[in-house]
This record gives structure tokens, sequence and C-alpha cells, in this order.
């Protein structure tokens, strides 16, 4: 009986060891190691670059600097676009790239605004995202490399693809009504 308490205690404190390295590791590498250098782009007037996580703290609400620029999420059913049927566009809240098409906007039950498909090739890059301990496909604006997030392939026909972004890595310029 002895034996196996030793036996569990042992397992436990390595499941303990490697729980709080595994914690300590994500928590430094909070920023995703395949994302393209977040910290140069254009913003809306093309002569003025921003080139720094200062300026873009500037630029930012603390919101969205935190999801653009250091991959955070935002709270599920919080954002302000999860339940906006309006005509328009989807632009990149840092330099204001046409990212979605409101006709391509589904609700996925997810917490997040989610799109079957970018507006353009041009619109969208992916890179793996491994945080987390899971390997998901994270999305970023091709322009300026800011983190909008991930991509499944669980979406409706016809691509089956669910792009599911955060609120605050957007703007949204509506149509102008007939």
């Amino acid at each position: 009986m002895q034996l196996y308490y030793l036996e569990m205690k042992t397992i436990f404190f390595h499941y303990v060891i490697l729980f709080t390295t595994t914690l300590t590791v994500s928590c430094q590498n909070n920023r995703y190691t395949s994302i393209p250098n977040n910290n140069y782009t254009m913003s809306k007037d093309s002569s003025k670059e921003i080139n720094s996580n200062e300026e873009w703290k500037k630029k930012l609400t603390p919101e969205q600097y935190a999801i653009t620029c250091e991959g955070s999420t935002e709270a599920p059913f919080s954002g302000k676009y999860l339940n906006n049927h309006d005509q328009g566009k989807y632009k990149c809240i840092r330099c204001d790239n046409p990212l979605f098409d409101s006709d391509t906007k589904f609700d996925s039950g997810s917490g997040w605004p989610s799109f079957y498909n970018p507006d353009k090739d041009s619109s969208v890059s992916t890179n793996t995202d491994s945080s987390l301990g899971m390997e998901r496909t994270e999305v970023v604006c091709k322009k300026c490399g800011a983190h909008l997030g991930h991509v499944f392939n669980d979406g409706p026909k016809p691509t089956g693809m669910r792009y599911c972004i955060n609120s605050g890595s957007l703007n949204f310029e509506g149509k102008e009504k007939k």
C-alpha cells in the first residue's frame, strides 16, 4: 500500500511539473511565433507609417491592441459586430484593408462574427497556431499582419469554412441604402 501511495505521489508530482512548465511557456509565448512581424504597416493615410507597438498603443483601444498586436481574443458574445446585420464591408481596424463582405457573414453560434469566405484572396492569410495545447489556424490581415481570429472547417456551403473573427479587429463600412 505504501508503494502504491508513493507511485501515485510521484505521478502527481510529474503532472504538476509538466502542467506548470506548459503554463509558463504559454504565458511567455503569449504572441504566436508564426505571425508576421506586426510592428509595421501603413495607416489610413498612406504617407504616415506606423512602425512600433508604442504607436499602435496610441492609435488603438487597449482591447484592439491586445487582439491585433498580441493575439488576444475578446469574450464570446461581447463583440459589437456579432449581431450586425447591415450590408457592407468589414475592414481591418489597423490598416483599413477590406477583409469580409456582409454577404458571407452567418450566425455560427460561436459567439464571434463568422464568415464563410474572405472578401478577396488578398484579404487575409493564415498561420499555424499551436498555443493552448492544440493546433488551430490563425487568420491575420494580409496587408498588416494584424491578428483577426481563427478559421475552422465546419462552416456552411459553399466553402465549408468558418472564419471566426474578433469584432475588436474590425471596422464596418455600411453600404448606402437606396
